[in-house]
């Protein structure tokens, strides 16, 4: 027998509120070994006293076999006195506040199979109650108030466990052991329904009987209100659309299980495991010909959001229902989630036919995580429940607490302490009022979960941004990180690359270090500068940066006012799709604030040439939501195969090769096939463009590393183009996996450009 050992074990990591102390506790006992775990902050402490050679298999167990939630981090051992460690069995201690560096909040875990077991089993006594849970699943970062993960430190301390229940959290052996959401139908929270003030299974049926009825229900989710319908009823459909002033945007799709996704989509096995995994995020699938869906739902995306339910009421309302249905964020275009209660009712009871809501109190607003898998590879669209607030690692550490405050659009905001960088969950558009109002509240809970005060606020070069305004009101330090080099970092810092990278930055907008806007660009960057090397082609943009919702203008812009590199500019007359869709006082009034270069910025994006062609071939004249003109370009493409470039060529200016469009736009003018055959070769144009302007960066800086990032790599006939044909080219090529790629990460390459910049000083 080995000698008596005794030992301190720290574990960092995601490790609260997953069910790791039951854990240790069984591992511990199985092993014969004496002591206690605690929470302290964010972290796991441990202390060991036994035989050496179990001390050694529990260390060597911790990690390999912990819950399938936990992520074990870092795991730290130090010897004590023997005697350092009473004997006399293992226990669960109470939780201590002190911590060091960067607490970890655990995401929303989807229901687990044990929770879904009991759900539909009519001889358990949490049979059909909508608020089951276990340590392998339930509601976590969107009821904590503070840490170290409690029940007094949640929105469940105001509802006193039943004897059953108190039994259930106090053995080690039951797997609601420290559960903190743990709830039944005697002592957790209930349903209710408005208008009526009915409650539990009444008010469940009123809000199965509005929907079979083809009405609009509002229902208060885990992270915020949400509002269903029948995705078959093309009137409900379209009255949610009328409703949430959102025209055309795609809804997500809720269904009971896989085989009902399979009916819509054409999912791969990587599909169906994110679908069915604990984050249970929306994923976007190819969507088959022929569904029983309402034509409205998908709003013209070649694409379908698909997810699971995650939450016990959502199994509850798919079982009863048995049909796909919208579900998608409770609010009205452009605001954040609903999450107060008297809010829902005076926003969403106008046009919810009534609301099934709970007394369990929503404490930090998450909508869902949208991703799409592009073959293995997950890329995450948006940032949310289920995967945030969950870490990612800093490749520099942040010598001091760094907020990174983000951009303006797909907002989120990012706190940076030592190695870890956590991106808090999507916010949405700041120029609304609510969610200025939620990004404030999202720094302030960010801050105070992990206990620390930003000494560093990174933020865009943007003025007019609400978020730098925000930076600007910090006392202490500020970094101000070009957009498209925080985009580009983003991805390399997420892959652990601080050496110089070619990064591929393709957007809509942003203001770039000359004082122009930016978009198209190829940057050498390392995470501590970027030196520009190529760009698109400026062009106008007419009534300046409102012309996002305008691809006409943005079209009439390129072809009055491109910047001229040699080559022949398009003749507008040949763009008689597009006249049918602007009137003759439109197009004098955009003629003439071009040539007076008067509120029509130059701009070399990427984003807003797609939107040029979705125009110039009758797809999309008015955006209805961002990104619209080129998801419609995407979908015409859809129905073709690989097919061949349009003309296009490469300039020299001011020492930056430049693509100039102007041979591709004429090509566009004067192809004589279908829309979706030009709007498949200019895919083809813009990948081919892409190698040669890297093959040519590679050449002249000897690097050969790609990072891909902006919110163009949202389209997925590009990306996989990209990267099919860069590793083919000798390059090795990376993209935003955990962190999106689009303005959602805005804030994550913010943190590691402040991070890197702070380390060299």
């Amino acid at each position: 027998m080995a000698a008596d050992r005794s030992v301190e074990i720290e574990v960092r990591g995601t490790v609260q509120g997953v069910g790791f102390r039951p854990f240790v506790h069984r591992l511990a006992t199985a092993h014969g070994l004496a002591g206690d775990v605690r929470n302290a902050g964010g972290t796991v402490v441990i202390r060991l006293r036994g035989d050496g050679a179990g001390v050694a298999s529990f260390l060597r167990r911790l990690a390999a076999e912990a819950p399938s939630a936990a992520r074990v981090g870092d795991v730290r051992a130090r010897d004590l006195p023997v005697g350092a460690v009473p004997v006399g069995g293992f226990r669960i201690g109470g939780s201590t506040t002190s911590a060091v560096g960067v607490r970890e909040v655990p995401p929303d875990l989807a229901t687990c199979p044990d929770c879904r077991a009991e759900l539909a089993d009519p001889t358990d006594r949490r049979y059909r109650y909508p608020f089951v849970n276990c340590t392998a699943c339930g509601p976590r970062a969107t009821i904590i108030d503070d840490l170290p993960y409690d029940r007094v430190r949640t929105a469940m301390s105001t509802f006193p466990l039943c004897a059953a229940c108190a039994a259930e959290y106090a053995a080690p052996a039951d797997r609601r052991f420290h559960a903190e959401p743990v709830a039944c139908p005697d002592c957790g929270p209930r349903l209710c329904w408005w208008p009526g003030g009915v409650e539990g299974a009444e008010a469940f049926a009123a809000a199965v009987a509005a929907l079979e009825a083809g009405s609009v229900v509002a229902v208060k989710g885990i992270g915020g209100y949400q509002l269903l319908c029948d995705a078959a009823d093309a009137h409900a459909v379209a009255h949610l659309r009328a409703a949430k002033h959102r025209p055309r945007k795609p809804f997500a799709v809720m269904v009971p299980d896989l085989a009902a996704a399979r009916r819509l989509a054409a999912l791969s096995p990587a599909q169906e495991r994110v679908l069915s995994g604990p984050a249970a995020p929306i994923v976007l699938a190819v969507r088959r010909p022929g569904t029983p869906l309402a034509a409205g739902v998908c709003g013209g995306s070649a694409e379908i959001g698909l997810f699971l339910p995650y939450s016990p009421l959502h199994h509850l309302l798919l079982a009863a229902l048995d049909r796909p249905l919208v579900v998608t964020s409770g609010n009205v275009s452009g605001a954040p989630i609903v999450v107060d209660d008297a809010v829902a009712r005076a926003a969403l009871g106008t046009f919810a036919a009534g609301i099934l809501g709970h007394d369990r109190p929503i404490r930090s607003r998450y909508d869902d995580s949208v991703v799409r898998l592009l073959g293995d590879r997950t890329t995450v669209l948006r940032r949310a429940r289920g995967l945030a607030p969950a870490p990612v690692p800093l490749p520099v550490p942040a010598r001091e607490p760094v907020l990174a405050v983000g951009a303006q659009l797909k907002h989120t905001v990012t706190l940076a302490v030592g190695t870890r960088a956590v991106p808090g969950p999507h916010t949405g558009d700041l120029s609304d009022a609510a969610a200025y109002q939620a990004f404030t509240d999202t720094v302030e809970r960010l801050c105070r979960w992990h206990a620390v005060t930003p000494h560093v606020v990174a933020h865009d070069l943007h003025p007019g941004y609400l978020s730098t305004r925000f930076a600007r009101s910090h006392e202490g330090r500020r970094i101000a990180v070009q957009h498209h080099h925080a985009h580009v970092a983003a991805v390399a810092a997420e892959h652990g690359i601080t050496g110089p990278v070619l990064g591929v930055a393709y957007d809509g907008l942003g203001l770039g270090d000359d004082g122009t806007l930016w978009g198209g660009e190829i940057l050498l960057a390392t995470l501590t500068g970027y030196r520009r090397l190529a760009r698109f082609a400026r062009a106008p943009l007419p009534g300046g940066e409102s012309a996002v919702r305008h691809p006409a203008r943005t079209a009439l812009g390129h072809l009055y006012g491109a910047e001229e590199l040699g080559g022949a500019r398009p003749d507008p007359r040949d763009a008689a799709v597009l006249w049918h869709t602007v009137d003759p006082r439109t197009a004098a009034t955009v003629r003439e604030l071009v040539a007076r270069r008067v509120n029509a910025p130059l701009a070399s994006s990427a984003g807003r040439l797609f939107d040029t062609v979705s125009a110039l071939l009758g797809l999309c004249a008015t955006a209805t939501y961002e990104g619209e003109a080129a998801v419609l370009l995407e979908t015409a493409a859809a129905p073709y195969g690989p097919v061949p470039a349009l003309p296009w060529r490469l300039a020299n200016r001011d020492g930056l090769l430049v693509y100039d469009p102007a041979p591709t736009l004429r090509a566009v003018l004067a192809h004589g096939g279908a829309a979706g055959e030009v709007a498949a070769a200019f895919h083809t144009t813009v990948a081919e463009v892409t190698e040669a302007l890297l093959t040519e960066a590679a050449r002249a800086t000897g690097v050969r590393t790609v990072c891909l990032g902006g919110g163009v790599f949202a389209n997925r006939r590009l990306t996989t183009d990209l990267l099919d044909r860069l590793p083919r080219a000798g390059f090795t090529v990376h993209i935003g996996a955990s962190v999106p790629s689009n303005d959602g990460g805005i804030s994550y390459g913010q943190a590691a450009v402040a991070a890197a910049l702070s380390a060299k000083e």
